[in-house]
């Protein structure tokens, strides 16, 4: 089960309880708002969780991607240092 930091239990037990009073028919107590808190991290959180690290890895794996653009140098330039161009030959 996904836990929550107490104060962040807090905010969230708060909001379910504003939820319940401003849309619904009838207002919910905190132990209630806090078990129904309890069941949907139990029951939805780990879907959620499992979501959210597959978007990380596309993101990471998208980056990792981008790394050899990024980082790629140039193999056997030593003399287009030196000579400013590849030296012509003479016929």
């Amino acid at each position: 089960m996904i836990e929550l930091p107490k104060d962040v239990r807090q905010q969230a037990v708060s909001s379910i309880e504003r939820y319940f009073r401003e849309h619904m028919d009838e207002p919910i107590g905190n132990i209630a708002a806090a078990g129904l808190l309890g069941f949907f991290l139990e029951e939805v959180g780990p879907s959620i969780y499992n979501q959210a690290v597959a978007d990380v890895q596309e993101r990471l794996q998208a980056r990792v991607s981008e790394v050899d653009l990024e980082v790629h140098e140039d193999e056997f330039g030593y003399w287009r240092k030196r000579l400013g161009a590849e030296p012509q030959r003479k016929r």
